[in-house]
């Protein structure tokens, strides 16, 4: 049976324990989620407060971190979402990602609408895929691909 969670603070401290022992464990988000046999955006999220994970996934990964089998419990429930309190980030990285749909996301809804037709883009069937690439132009560059389901809105 799924199980919410009401308590932001009980996921808040389970994440800064599981990324404390992701540290001092010498571990990568990718090497979590290939524990879970997950995506690593999705275990990641869920490490992080955002998502719940099935029973077994959080018992391997919870294992893997050397965390309790409360912390395993705690990661099946769902969580209450939500990363960014108050307002304008203030973080640099999460700032620009904030400042990228102030400038585009009228573009964005502008041109999912036309695609699409009236409705939205689903965050909850979606996927998330970060790659960094060479910049021929020198350094490197990020892709972030974003994969959500449309979901037309129905007149009722």
């Amino acid at each position: 049976m799924a199980h919410a969670h009401t308590d932001p603070q009980a996921r808040q401290q389970l994440a800064i324990a599981a990324v404390e022992a992701k540290t001092r464990k010498d571990l990568t988000w990718q090497e979590l989620a290939d524990t879970a046999g997950l995506s690593v955006a999705f275990v990641t999220a869920a490490l992080l407060g955002q998502h719940a994970l099935p029973a077994d996934a959080a018992r391997v990964v919870t294992e893997r971190l050397g965390l309790d089998e409360d912390a395993a419990l705690l990661l099946q429930t769902i969580p209450l979402r939500g990363s960014i309190p108050g307002g304008v980030p203030t973080d640099p990285t999460i700032y620009r990602f904030h400042e990228m749909l102030q400038v585009y996301g009228t573009t964005l809804k502008a041109l999912v609408h036309e695609q699409f037709g009236d409705g939205i883009i689903s965050a909850i069937n979606f996927k998330l895929d970060v790659k960094k690439v060479e910049d021929p132009e020198g350094g490197s560059r990020a892709v972030i691909t974003l994969d959500g389901k449309y979901l037309p809105t129905r007149p009722f």
